[in-house]
């Protein structure tokens, strides 16, 4: 599962590096809860707090007037009270489009890797009959995600700005085998994106 993971990220991290098109950094804060896809929304907001940060570095692969496409390298820390620390690392691939001037709607898929670091004490019972710690350093998961978002640029200069929320669905793989092998989670996510290469820029 390593070197699958690991072929993965390395052939679409290079889709997302290589080239000359625009390039951005973003950083993102949001809530998540466990649900079925699109299975929870309000729940967001109103029930227990599962706090995360995620940071990202992208780039446009294709421009035209109204549509864009986008790759973005993403790397995310969560905590799921009582459950798990989350550390998702992966390629996002996507789709903008530009509703009025500055304001786009957004789709996107992600796959990749996340690492799992138990968030409650865990014990194994040794040779002597006594309990010692058993939460070593986390468990190799994989995680895939679809989100579909609004964004709004607050410049159009050579280096704009956009503030952007997202409403994501994850599932984590797999995260017990035998009752719960799929862990669903759904997001809110609010952020920022800067470009950090000027458009039309041929320089590296």
């Amino acid at each position: 599962m390593k070197h699958l993971f690991t072929g993965i990220l390395l052939s679409l991290t290079s889709v997302v590096t290589l080239g000359q098109k625009e390039k951005y950094v973003s950083v993102g804060i949001y809530n998540t809860q466990t649900a079925m896809p699109f299975g929870k929304f309000s729940g967001l907001f109103n029930e227990i707090l599962h706090p995360g940060i995620e940071f990202g570095y992208g780039k446009i692969l294709s421009q035209k007037q109204k549509h864009e496409w986008f790759g973005e390298f993403k790397l995310s820390y969560f905590y799921h009270r009582f459950v798990q620390h989350g550390v998702p690392l992966y390629i996002n691939v996507g789709y903008r489009h530009k509703i009025i001037d500055r304001l786009s709607a957004e789709s996107s898929l992600g796959l990749g890797y996340m690492h799992s670091i138990p968030a409650t004490g865990k014990y194994k019972l040794n040779d002597d009959g006594e309990y010692e710690n058993n939460k070593g350093v986390g468990r190799m998961q994989a995680t895939a995600s679809f989100g579909i978002g609004l964004s709004y640029s607050l410049s159009s200069g050579a280096r704009p700005v956009r503030i952007f929320t997202l409403y994501q669905q994850r599932v984590q793989m797999p995260f017990v085998k035998s009752y719960v092998p799929l862990l669903p989670y759904n997001s809110f996510m609010i952020g920022a994106s800067r470009s950090i290469k000027k458009r039309g820029s041929s320089s590296k």
